[in-house]
């Protein structure tokens, strides 16, 4: 029987001694296709084949997570994995739920841990690396919280964007709000925009993007690395902060939804850890820690012979014309102010799209409801004034938020939304769950949220458009999911 010997590296990789023969083997089956390679220059180019390759054949070296994936490599083929037990931490393993509950109940949380998530603890304690699966509204922040403290070792964590650095921090001080014992400020330190990389304090929350070029040394400090909307760590820059963690053995990755393709995941496990489902949107509905979601999907039909005279477009043609047409933005308008409560408007496009339905619905209001507050928040908008958008609309009942997808897609949470309009077509799995989550968070309110979906159709004979084709990749996911949705067709008749 032929033999593989794996020896840990580091807390990032392994490497593997076998045969050559077996190491091309092993370098063929950790080989992906990249979502979209036929498009990247590289490839165009021929000068990559499109994949990316997990086992290196130089050195012999893989992620170290994926020892149980070259464990199933070796049972399908009758080859024998010799490892080492102490590949990971075990210090923890006889951790007991009871122990778990003497240790919730040390932090004085204002309220109590839902099943889940001290499941979710109870598994990350006990593994030491894990990639939760866990939707948005399902306090991912809490779990962050709970382990940075049970940890108490040189941490760090990593978000995707500012705003959710100043949120993450606010959650915290909520959770420690009844703890004497813990002052969050001089605990947890924040990094984005030009603060200080270096710090005594125990706990760093950083954007990605301020840490990304910090030398490999500086990472050597932390022994605890913590992801946040880890779907977005397919970027080489993340992935290169993930490989610099040489001495991180505790890993934590945490997201609401994966893209569903296996470079992701595969990736994400050999950084972090295996997933493990905590549990889903349709879940928290039924035991109502979730709002009540329903869908109208709203098709919007266009005359003939527009449908044919774009029959030809290419996919931003298809764009420019749907978010540049006057009857198509002036029904989006009218929707998001014939909503009775808070109300998400979501666009893509910042300055074609985004710039002009805030405009539209402002003016519009000035004249029809001057009291009812209209905000704007994109990319370019400052983070603190992100933050005190989100917490005005909080105490707001019929506030409209006009948001690029880039920064209310992912991770920001609002109470009181109960109403989201997407007014960009997308495909894309994560966008479309994470932007959902945003309405999910039960208010004050209402236990009920409305998502109304507009669709485009230009459908001409039996050709169909992106917009349309996008939509059916929506509907497999609110299929998937489980969703509630209605179609209602609306004639914008040209003229």
């Amino acid at each position: 029987m032929s033999k593989l010997i794996v020896s840990k590296i580091n807390e990032v990789y392994l490497r593997v001694s076998c045969e050559s023969g077996i190491a091309r083997e092993l370098s063929d089956h950790f080989s992906f296709l990249v979502p979209g390679y036929r498009f990247m220059p590289a490839y165009k180019m021929r000068m990559w084949d499109g994949k990316i390759r997990l086992f290196n054949l130089t050195d012999h070296s893989i992620y170290l997570g994926l020892v149980d994936h070259l464990q199933d490599f070796c049972d399908s083929r009758d080859y024998e994995l010799v490892r080492d037990d102490n590949l990971f931490d075990n210090s923890n393993c006889n951790f007991s739920e009871d122990n778990l509950s003497d240790f919730l109940k040390s932090l004085k949380l204002p309220f109590d841990t839902r099943d889940y998530q001290a499941k979710a603890i109870l598994h990350n304690i006990v593994k030491s690396r894990a990639l939760l699966l866990s939707p948005t509204g399902s306090g991912k922040s809490l779990i962050i919280y709970a382990l940075t403290r049970f940890y108490n070792k040189k941490t760090l964590i990593i978000v995707p964007t500012v705003s959710l650095v100043h949120q993450m921090l606010s959650d915290f001080k909520s959770y420690a709000d009844n703890d004497s014992s813990i002052d969050i400020e001089n605990v947890y330190h924040c990094i984005h925009q030009g603060q200080a990389k270096n710090t005594n304090k125990k706990h760093i929350i950083s954007t990605w993007q301020s840490i990304y070029k910090m030398p490999k040394s500086w990472f050597e400090q932390f022994e605890v690395v913590i992801g946040d909307e880890v779907h977005q760590f397919k970027a080489k820059s993340l992935i290169s902060i993930m490989e610099k963690l040489v001495n991180a053995k505790y890993r934590i990755g945490t997201t609401g939804t994966l893209d569903g393709t296996s470079t992701n995941k595969i990736t994400l496990e050999g950084l972090f850890g295996k997933v493990l489902p905590v549990t889903t949107t349709k879940e928290l509905m039924d035991n109502k820690q979730l709002a009540k979601l329903n869908i109208d999907c709203i098709l919007l039909k266009y005359d003939e012979a527009v449908s044919k005279s774009i029959k030809g477009f290419k996919y931003q043609d298809e764009i420019k014309f749907l978010i540049q047409h006057e009857k198509r933005n002036s029904f989006i308008r009218n929707l998001a102010i014939s909503t009775k409560s808070n109300c998400l408007v979501i666009f893509q496009l910042v300055e074609l799209h985004g710039k002009v339905l805030y405009k539209m619905i402002q003016d519009k209001l000035s004249v029809t409801d001057p009291s009812r507050k209209v905000f704007f928040v994109a990319g370019e908008t400052d983070a603190l004034v992100r933050e005190s958008v989100r917490k005005i609309t909080e105490n707001e009942k019929n506030a409209i938020i006009v948001a690029s997808s880039g920064v209310f897609s992912t991770g920001i949470n609002i109470k009181n939304l109960e109403n989201i309009i997407f007014a960009s077509p997308t495909k894309s799995r994560i966008k479309t769950l994470q932007s959902i989550g945003r309405a999910l968070r039960i208010g004050d309110n209402s236990d009920q949220a409305k998502l109304y979906d507009i669709v485009d159709d230009l459908t001409y004979k039996k050709h169909k458009n992106f917009a349309v084709k996008h939509f059916l990749e929506r509907i497999k996911i609110y299929n998937e999911q489980k969703f509630d949705y209605e179609l209602h067709k609306v004639f914008l008749k040209e003229g």
